[in-house]
């Protein structure tokens, strides 16, 4: 880390880091292979406007090797300092060039093709945005369907912008390229993989 870290800013990471960042892990990939089923994470304590999810994620994805982007609302010093801290990634002002996102305001975020969708080469060069809902269990009703999906399976997503199911429709749309999508709420963690098909109700 080249930056200066604030330490009276930093908060407490996992109480067990094996362990905690492990299980979250596994929440992670068993969300990414089940779409819209919300499991439980056991985070550390908030940080600025980030829910425990959420933080837990970073704490567990994010290192050195994985630049990040922070939208206006999650870009204040406390979670820069506690994310250079606790994960060592570096921090861009580059949507474009950023392997993951943290999204606060899932209401105003970019639209999703102003991030790295990979190419036909290497689709998995494609960014990870982790996108802070306001529940994962209200909201309107998204219909999804596709791998990990028998048949249909709904989520009630409360907080993404008005025009997200067109956005996702174009994300689709460039599979196997496509920005992926982790959704926190609270304590919960869900995931929006780009082959996953949604419709709105």
């Amino acid at each position: 880390m080249t930056d200066s870290v604030n330490v009276a800013c930093l908060v407490p990471g996992f109480e067990q880091p094996v362990e905690q960042s492990q299980r979250t892990f596994r929440a992670v990939l068993a969300a990414m292979a089940s779409p819209g089923t919300a499991g439980e994470v056991c985070g550390p304590a908030s940080v600025g406007p980030l829910h425990s999810a959420t933080l837990a994620v970073a704490l567990t994805l994010l290192d050195r090797d994985t630049p990040v982007w922070l939208d206006a609302a999650a870009d204040g010093a406390e979670v820069r300092d506690n994310l250079r801290f606790h994960c060592g990634c570096p921090l861009t002002q580059v949507p474009e060039a950023a392997s993951f996102a943290i999204i606060s305001n899932a209401r105003s975020m970019l639209p999703l093709e102003r991030f790295e969708v990979g190419d036909d080469l290497y689709p998995d060069r494609a960014a990870t945005l982790i996108v802070q809902l306001e529940s994962l269990s209200g909201g309107a009703e998204l219909v999804l369907s596709g791998p990990g999906i028998e048949n249909r399976r709904v989520l009630r997503a409360a907080g993404l912008p008005e025009d997200f199911a067109a956005q996702w429709e174009l994300n689709h749309s460039l599979y196997p390229c496509g920005v992926d999508l982790i959704l926190t709420a609270g304590a919960s963690v869900a995931a929006l993989p780009r082959s996953t098909r949604l419709e709105v109700v």
